[in-house]
This record gives structure tokens, sequence and C-alpha cells, in this order.
């Protein structure tokens, strides 16, 4: 009977939990229903590339291999253009500027000397996500998002040791919550981006220092990623 009774209390508990969130006020009831709008998103951004060495020995009888071993944070700012298309699913564009770099270091394999140098990127991205919401409980909805983008690398800069592409393009994948306020949503989101093209320039031509000719014959392939979490003002 005690039994019994711990579990039928246990149960009122958890009915007034679920009634005491169903009578909570809803900021925006309807927000969710417009057929488009808009926003703002800014944030912070890690660039990564999957790299590829080439083993590639020199005359010298060097074989260099380049890692990026740490990450700097970059600043991230763009603009959202949201179409509805069903209560859980909402099309949306994000045009975005990413300022960063990526901190490249290569170690010679017999004599472990080192080499670094910073390729600086500042990618215009256009994602296309389709935005994949969960049901609202009370002011806050969880989703997930998922999509491709296309993007222009706008810090270029020819004569450095490695020199990427200037456009790549990949999927990408993220979630979030929106945060229902009184006048505006918030959503904390993290996405991912996975490159699906080698960036990596291999035509040097414009290096006029060709010591650095074998830090460019070093990596054959490199895949853009990078990791974006930002805060929507939509």
């Amino acid at each position: 009977m005690i039994k019994k009774a711990h579990l039928i209390l246990g149960f009122c508990l958890w009915a007034s939990i679920l009634l005491a969130q169903k009578q909570t006020v809803k900021n925006q009831p309807y927000g969710d229903y417009k057929l488009y709008h808009f926003g703002i998103t800014v944030g912070m951004n890690f660039q990564d590339m999957l790299l590829t060495n080439s083993g590639l020995t020199t005359n010298e009888g060097e074989t260099w291999y380049a890692t990026i071993p740490n990450y700097s944070p970059g600043f991230t700012v763009g603009l959202i253009a949201d179409l509805y298309l069903n209560p859980f699913m909402n099309l949306r564009f994000t045009p975005t500027l990413s300022f960063g770099d990526k901190s490249f270091e290569f170690v010679e394999s017999e004599t472990d000397a080192r080499f670094k140098t910073i390729v600086r990127s500042n990618y215009l991205t256009a994602p296309l996500d389709l935005k994949i919401r969960s049901m609202r409980l009370n002011n806050y909805r969880p989703y997930i998002i998922a999509g491709a983008y296309t993007a222009l690398d706008l810090g270029l800069r020819k004569g450095d040791p490695l020199l990427l592409k200037p456009v790549n393009y990949g999927i990408t994948i993220g979630l979030g919550c929106d945060f229902y306020l009184p006048i505006i949503k918030i959503a904390p989101e993290i996405r991912f981006c996975f490159g699906l093209n080698n960036t990596m320039e291999k035509n040097r031509i414009d290096l006029t220092d060709f010591s650095l000719v074998k830090y460019s014959d070093a990596v054959t392939k490199g895949l853009p990623r990078m990791i974006v979490f930002t805060f929507n003002f939509e």
C-alpha cells in the first residue's frame, strides 16, 4: 500500500507540473506562423581543415607534414531570411561574414624542424537550410538544421606559404533552441560546416620566394571545416 501511495503521489506531482507548464502564458503565440520574417545572427567561429599530406621529399632530402594544432576564435555576423513551410519546417537563407584564421604548423620528419604560418580567411557564406522544429513547450522550442552552402573567401593573400582557392562549398548541420520573449525571439545555435571540395591551391605562380614552395607541395588536399556558435535574433 505504501508503494502504491508513493506511485499515486508521484503521478499527481508529475501531473501538477505538466498542468503548471500548460498554464504558462506564451509569448508571441502566433509568431511562428508568419509566412516570412527576418533577423540577424552574431557569434564566433572556429576554422579548421581536413588535411592530406603528400609525403613529398624535396631536393634537400626534407619531408614536411602539416597540421593545424590549435584554433583561434573568429567573429561571425549575418542576416536571416526565414520562410514558413509548415508548423514544423522552415526554409532559411542566412548570408554571413565569418572573419578568422587557420594556424598551420609544418614538421620535418627527420630533424623535427618546425615552421608556422597563418592563413587568414574571411568567408562570405550563403547557406540554405531546412529548419526542423519540435513542438513548442511554453516559451522554448528546440530545433535542428541541415542544408548546403557556398562560400567566397575574401581574405586571400598571394605570396604566403599556403594559398587557398577563393570558392568552396559543402554541407551544414546544427541544432539550437528558440526562446520566445515578449517582443523578440532569441536562439542560441551551433552549426557544423563540412567543405566538400579541395581548396588547396597548387598552381603557385604567385610565389616569389621559392624556398616556400616546399610547404605548398607538402599538402595535396585541404577540405575546409568550421564550427559556428551564434545567437539569432528574430
